[in-house]
């Protein structure tokens, strides 16, 4: 009788979970919360990051369990612990598969409380990723005349609520915030997205190079997040130039090419567009293959081919709820301000990149 019921017990859990399982994998979203504390010796100080976004500062690794400890923003958390000389609260509030409007209306808003907790010193968020692949998916299916409409529709959806959600931290943010930071998008699949599509334009009748097509709207998003951010007094972290430019001077033009691709504050969108779908689309490259050098490269995209790689383990996130932890950074110091890996994983390029935004003192 006892190994009978100890049966049914498992059977009933397995049948408990399997049904929470499926019912998640029919769901577009995966809400993804983490709370992680950088506890810095010698000082009992504390500040907070509050971050909000979908999968990319959720840290997504594929599993609906966990995601990476050390994702962007945490790794932001242990540049501003070594520079403020305190520990640094990262609060990352995100749901992974959320379009824009989602992150606006159901973290940005109905979560506020956590950027206006009186410790906090930098808001930041990113959206629009899950616009632009649900179009892209939604593009990659269509037979027949081509409709561009689905990316025209996430492109005004994307820069619709990034004005929303700066409007609205600047309205309700703790007064002593002292940095505010959108974060733009990279490009994943550049690579894969090279091939034709299976519909035909109306004009020319022939099909169209899914990449050329998708290009010039990553970048229309990318221009307007950041002119977007200098007329509501925020920072942006070009984080497509992070990703998508080596790091060293592959066209002989004088500049790195990581640098020559970043956004250039007061440029016209006409002027971005054309630099990076014309002028330098040359120097772009997948950033599966990120290269540091003209012989060194490292993969930033996980094997899914959207989401950032990481460094260390992982903390329950999805699922079964999230964690509220505490520990000590990886790197204390910081030469020249960047870690040892700090252009190693897309986690580690995009958390560097939201670095150099920090103010010197909190």
């Amino acid at each position: 009788m006892t190994n009978q019921f100890a049966l049914k017990r498992r059977v009933a859990l397995f049948s408990i979970v399997g049904v929470l399982v499926a019912s998640q994998a029919m769901a577009s979203t995966l809400t993804q919360n983490v709370s992680w504390t950088i506890d810095r010796s010698g000082t009992t100080t504390k500040y907070r990051i509050t971050a909000y976004g979908d999968s990319i500062y959720a840290g997504y690794n594929g599993s609906i369990t966990s995601a990476a400890k050390n994702a962007a923003t945490t790794v932001d958390a242990e540049y501003l612990s070594a520079l403020w000389n305190a520990d640094i609260e990262n609060v990352r509030r995100c749901k992974s598969g959320a379009i824009a409007s989602d992150i606006y209306n159901n973290k940005i808003v109905s979560e506020r409380s956590y950027m206006q907790s009186t410790n906090t010193r930098v808001v930041t968020f990113e959206m629009c990723g899950n616009d632009g692949l649900q179009a892209r998916s939604s593009f990659k299916g269509q037979t027949g005349t081509c409709n561009y409409g689905v990316m025209d529709t996430a492109l005004n959806n994307c820069t619709t609520y990034q004005n929303a959600a700066m409007s609205y931290i600047n309205a309700n943010a703790y007064a002593g915030t002292t940095l505010k930071v959108v974060a733009n998008l990279y490009y994943p699949g550049y690579n894969a997205d090279n091939v034709l599509s299976s519909c035909t334009d109306a004009t020319t009748g022939a099909k169209v190079n899914l990449r050329d097509k998708f290009l010039p709207y990553i970048a229309k998003m990318n221009w307007r997040a950041c002119n977007t951010a200098a007329s509501y007094g925020f920072a942006c972290v070009d984080d497509f130039a992070e990703y998508m430019g080596a790091d060293y001077d592959s066209n002989g033009d004088g500049q790195i090419d990581s640098a020559a691709l970043q956004y250039v504050p007061g440029e016209s969108e006409s002027s971005y567009v054309t630099r990076i779908t014309s002028t330098l689309k040359s120097t772009l490259r997948d950033a599966n293959t990120h290269f540091a050098t003209s012989s060194t490269s490292y993969d930033y995209i996980q094997s899914d081919d959207t989401h950032p790689t990481y460094n260390g383990g992982t903390v329950t996130a999805g699922l079964f709820g999230g964690t509220t932890g505490t520990g000590a950074a990886r790197y204390t110091s910081f030469t020249g301000g960047k870690n040892p890996i700090w252009n190693q994983y897309g986690h580690e390029r995009m958390g560097w990149a939201l670095s150099t935004k920090n103010p010197a003192t909190p």
